[in-house]
């Protein structure tokens, strides 16, 4: 098992063991030219200085034990060298090697040999580019890389060796604290990694681009950790596109694949979502100096009528609110600026003020209201010939002081994300102003984070603060029952589900007779073995009479026989129709090796497969989760009465929808999958009409 503490001293070394030949020894002098204050070794027994660096011919030959160790050599003798840092003590190492788990069956035993000589050593990789360390300049890398040391930042954890050289190089003046590759996390996992980085008080924010999470219950409680901390994650997830979902028995399988519940997963623990590099880069500057917004109104600045109208049309697809000047700002902005400025938020303030600092603060100053979460300013600077660099530099430098004035958050964001130069963004981001790369990407952002804080706040606010614990993750390798309809209802009526006034009868007996129902009445085969009855014939609705009730009776048999001749009906079940419902949902449970149980809710009916209308929730769930899922939802305009219609029974959808969650989290042992479809939701209560339960015959 991973020993925390290890880790720490991984991630915070006071001397550094590098093992491996000539890149090895340009790696140790990288470290140390990056500013590493502590002794950084090098490991080569065919050499006593290798580059300039003193060699020493084994672990056991080091002055001292290391707290961290690169080891830069084949995948085999890897092994030899983790096992000789476990015997004396070294709390941790990186293993850059490939041919792990990655290269077939020999590279996973090679790996577990690894994972044997690590023990509870914090081993990061194999198959990784390794760590860099920014905030103490300890670079366990094997090639060259960017960034500079900084005093706090964000900290990045990738699976991928590229993303993570690629970002190190960026133009972007990222300030990253943490950059580590973690490979095939044969010993230290991310939700390992993010646990002991929210114990590092100058980590701002964390940065995830993953391909896959390997235990998603310590995940999550690694994300709640940092939600409760108030540390940000912000997450690039790839690879959901070829994953799937695979029609099972039911609906609900093709309802919630993998993308949906990395969806819920992150959703569940306030974790940003981005979709690509770029975003991921400058969502993360928005949160990494530790200040965000405390809600959605914007005060936006740009010399430009253009760029004005451009932060209008972001801003309102990020969500953000533009609160219009009040009328002392109005007055006082009316006789500061030029009178072809535009009066409004966002302001197009021209360049009538540029170069005047005085004005500048003041115009400032007013835009920035006490009703202001978030100070907004585009800044385009030209290029150095043209001698106006001055102006934009004193203008950035205005707007921070302002909003360091007034204690509010904000940035500075380019229209054109190569008009931020460097030098500029060093500055913005010494006063704490995050300085983004593109208009549309950092109100984006902005939005992005606003709606985290919002997140946060909510999840916070609840009773029980901490979400519960997921349900089991593991796959169910013993055989699946398929329940009939009658036992899936019957078993979902014992945890409050309602479902309808029902007889099951008897084909061909003479004794179809149903005097404890009122017509119309709807009638169904029962067999675990016809799960889609529709399609087979095997239904049918509003039967009116004794005499209707004999020939559907008939009909059924018939055509089940036609589509299923080895299919035998010994049972039929008849139930009284529901009123017309408000709108119809599916409610079913979808098992995922990875997540557990995950309750999917959306529209149903004929509506499932038409317009896909759903959202997913990972088990167990709460009442405010199922109320915010199924408010979510495109067809909840209908429950709550659309045009003139009548509303729903919201809060009895809510109970039938508790009520399979918690069918489904008491029995997350043997449960296989679920489907309820559709529930009909009525002015007055809600009832299943149809359910499919498959679990586990052990």
């Amino acid at each position: 098992m991973l020993n925390k503490d290890k880790l720490k001293r991984l991630l915070s070394p006071a001397n550094i063991a590098f093992v491996g030949g000539t890149a090895m020894a340009e790696a140790a002098k990288r470290c140390i030219d990056s500013g590493f204050e502590g002794e950084v070794w090098l490991i080569n027994p065919r050499h006593s200085t290798l580059a300039g660096v003193p060699c020493f011919d084994s672990v056991s030959a080091l002055p001292q034990v290391p707290d961290a160790t690169f080891i830069g050599i084949s995948s085999k003798p890897t092994v030899e060298i983790v096992k000789q840092l476990n015997a004396c003590g070294a709390p941790g190492a990186i293993c850059y090697a490939s041919g792990f788990s990655e290269a077939g069956e020999d590279g996973e035993q090679l790996q577990a040999q690894l994972q044997e000589a690590a023990g509870d050593m914090a081993l990061i990789g194999p198959n990784c580019y390794g760590l860099l360390d920014y905030l103490h300049g300890a670079t366990m890398w094997p090639a060259a890389h960017g960034g500079t040391q900084v005093d706090k930042g964000v900290a990045i954890i990738t699976q991928s060796g590229n993303f993570a050289y690629n970002l190190s190089m960026a133009d972007r003046s990222l300030p990253a604290s943490y950059i580590i590759s973690v490979g095939n996390q044969a010993c230290v996992q991310v939700a390992d990694l993010i646990d002991a980085l929210l114990d590092e008080p100058r980590v701002t924010a964390i940065g995830l681009h993953l391909e896959g999470i390997k235990d998603v219950p310590g995940f999550a409680e690694a994300a709640n950790r940092a939600l409760e901390k108030g540390i940000p994650i912000v997450a690039l997830k790839s690879g959901t596109s070829a994953i799937g979902a695979q029609m099972a028995m039911s609906h609900t399988s093709s309802l919630a694949g993998s993308n949906e519940l990395y969806d819920a997963l992150f959703d569940r623990v306030g974790i940003i979502r981005v979709s690509g590099p770029v975003s991921f880069v400058e969502t993360l500057k928005v949160v990494a100096q530790g200040s965000l917004p405390s809600g959605a109104n914007l005060a936006a600045l740009a010399c430009s009528g253009g760029d004005a109208g451009l932060i209008a049309d972001y801003s309102e697809v990020a969500g953000l609110q533009l609160p219009q000047p009040n009328e002392q700002q109005f007055s006082t902005l009316t006789q500061l600026l030029p009178s072809f400025a535009t009066i409004a938020n966002p302001l197009d303030f021209t360049t009538g003020i540029w170069g005047d600092e005085a004005a500048l603060y003041q115009c400032v100053d007013n835009m920035l209201s006490p009703a202001t979460h978030y100070g907004f300013l585009v800044l385009d600077f030209p290029s150095e010939q043209s001698g106006e660099q001055g102006d934009c530099d004193l203008m950035a430098d205005v707007f921070s002081r302002v909003l360091k004035d007034r204690n509010i958050p904000g940035a500075v964001a380019s229209a054109f994300p190569e008009l931020l130069p460097a030098k500029a963004r060093v500055a913005l981001h010494a006063a704490g102003v995050p300085a983004l790369q593109g208009m549309e990407d950092g109100i984006t952002a902005v939005g992005r984070v606003v709606s985290y804080v919002k997140k946060r706040d909510s999840l916070l606010s609840r009773v029980n603060k901490r979400q519960p614990k997921l349900c089991e993750a593991r796959a169910i390798n013993t055989p699946v029952d398929t329940l009939n309809e009658v036992q899936s209802k019957q078993l979902l009526a014992s945890y409050g589900l309602s479902i309808p006034k029902h007889q099951v009868i008897t084909p061909g007996s003479g004794k179809e007779s149903i005097d404890a129902l009122s017509f119309p009445v709807a009638v169904k085969a029962v067999s675990s073995d016809l799960p889609h009855k529709t399609e087979a014939g095997a239904v049918k609705l509003k039967v009116q009479s004794q005499a209707e009730l004999i020939e559907a009776t008939s009909d059924i048999i018939r055509n089940v026989g036609a589509k299923h001749p080895d299919l035998s009906i010994k049972e039929i079940l008849v139930e009284e129709m529901s009123s017309p419902p408000v709108a119809e949902l599916i409610v079913g449970i979808k098992r995922e090796n990875d997540f557990g149980l995950a309750l999917v809710i959306g529209a149903g009916g004929i509506l499932v497969e038409l317009v896909k209308d759903s959202t997913s929730l990972l088990l167990p769930t709460s009442r405010e989760d199922v109320q915010d899922a199924l408010s979510s939802l495109k067809i909840y305009k209908l429950l709550q009465g659309f045009r003139g219609k009548p509303a729903g029974d919201i809060e009895a959808a809510v109970d039938a929808i508790m009520a399979i969650a918690d069918y489904a989290t008491e029995n997350s042992a043997t449960l296989c999958e679920l489907d309820v479809n559709p529930l009909m939701v009525l002015e007055k209560g809600a009832v299943a009409v149809d359910a499919l339960i498959c679990q586990s015959s052990h």
